[in-house]
């Protein structure tokens, strides 16, 4: 639920991407204005890594969750009473960029700290299968988002979400918000933090993680840039790039995310399933090579029309999902307890800022420049090749134990498990 909140406004920002566009930057850099102001919510998420990561490896998964998901409601909401351009000139994009700000530095800890408390709660058995249901909310929020906007533009006509009907997505995340700080503030902590928070272990904090773990941070980092180019090139920008590039229409282009987006959904707990059963490097290697060899012909096969477009998005999305339905089992699983949540956090958030945020930005900047429309899957294809070369390096770790202060290894004959007492090894 909380997943769900912090997504849907992503998926209601790219599916009001043109509205904002028109209240907020008018002018012939309008769209670079919009993109602008998705990707600075990027620039906290680093600092909000920092800072919510160590706090939640200190004290607790179960505080820091509770707290990220009041804060990104809270922007979220915002965004829908602010005053436009008309009204008040250059002050509506700056309250704009203001609030999509907060939203970063809330995210930072947000997604690392829910992936990490799922996958210590989930068993070691099925945590693929359970741990996709992260992504289930992630993609819950994208598709009520799109939905949201859809049924607002059917509703209202496109006269009226232009001049106020865009406002309500955002409203909407207020109570979506306040439901999921419930659900969270009523959960219990970790058992895996709760067991190191009462014994003597290493020194946590981000001197630790950058000294003594250099080679997981810089694993998860590559791996993050393949997974977010792809994520916010084709979930994001995609919109904006059926739109301006290839002339669909809006009620059109809503239609055929909502679709692709239902589809990935639908079949993200299968490849968390599976992945428990062959391992998560298996799935990685095959989404990675399967993008990089068939971005470009479905890139290609969107431009020939509606029914080819939905084609290719599917295609490339259920390529995607390997890696999306695998995150909250394999990031956290990459360091130990007592810097999971700041190590995800750190190398998650400074990857995604880098390249993930700024994807629609950068694609919607070089089709300007050069009006080469297959730049994105070219760029996608790139991200790729780099999450290869991480992926040589990624420990397999499906069906072994996150508990201790270890590295988790599947290959390792002294898992973590084997490195506390029995009795505290022992699932409650």
């Amino acid at each position: 639920m909380g997943n769900a909140t912090e997504w849907f406004d992503y998926g209601v920002y790219a599916a009001t991407a043109t509205y904002l566009t028109d209240a907020f930057f008018p002018g012939e850099l309008g769209t670079l204005g919009t993109m602008l102001g998705f990707a600075v919510s990027f620039v906290l998420r680093p600092l909000g890594g920092m800072v919510w990561g160590p706090l939640g490896d200190r004290i607790g998964r179960k505080a820091v969750l509770a707290t990220t998901i009041l804060l990104m409601a809270a922007a979220t909401g915002a965004i829908g009473l602010l005053p436009t351009h008309s009204s008040v000139g250059v002050f509506a994009p700056i309250l704009l960029i203001a609030l999509r700000v907060v939203q970063g530095f809330s995210t930072g800890g947000e997604y690392g700290g829910a992936a990490t408390y799922l996958a210590e709660c989930a068993s070691d058995k099925k945590r693929g299968f359970l741990g996709s249901f992260l992504e289930f909310g992630t993609l819950a929020g994208f598709v009520g988002g799109s939905a949201t906007v859809l049924a607002c533009q059917l509703v209202l006509g496109s006269d009226a979400m232009h001049s106020w009907g865009w406002r309500i997505p955002f409203l909407i995340a207020v109570p979506l918000g306040l439901t999921g700080w419930y659900l969270r503030s009523r959960l219990t902590e970790s058992p895996v933090f709760t067991e190191v928070a009462h014994e003597k272990h290493p020194p946590g904090g981000l001197r630790e993680l950058v000294t003594t773990y250099r080679r997981e941070t810089l694993t998860l980092a590559g791996l993050v840039v393949a997974l977010n180019v792809v994520n916010y090139t084709l979930l994001t920008y995609q919109p904006t790039y059926l739109q301006n590039t290839i002339g669909m229409g809006e009620s059109d282009t809503t239609a055929m995310m909502l679709i692709g987006q239902t589809v990935m959904m639908l079949v993200l707990p299968f490849f968390g399933r599976l992945s428990d059963h062959v391992g998560r490097r298996p799935l990685w290697l095959f989404s990675l090579i399967g993008l990089a060899v068939l971005a470009v012909p479905m890139y290609w096969l969107m431009g020939r029309g509606t029914v080819w477009a939905i084609t290719g998005f599917v295609v490339l999305g259920l390529l995607y999902i390997p890696q999306l339905a695998t995150i909250s089992s394999t990031f956290p699983a990459i360091f130990p307890t007592h810097v999971r949540y700041a190590g995800f956090a750190l190398a998650y958030n400074v990857s995604t800022a880098i390249f993930g945020g700024t994807a629609p930005l950068v694609n919607e900047a070089v089709i300007d420049a050069t009006g080469w429309s297959l730049f994105p899957p070219v760029y996608m294809i790139g991200a790729s090749l780099i999450g290869l070369v991480a992926w040589c390096f990624l420990r397999e770790t499906a069906g072994t134990s996150l508990r201790g202060t270890e590295v988790p290894d599947a290959g390792d004959s002294l898992t973590p498990a084997a490195l506390i007492p029995a009795k505290a090894a022992i699932a409650p």
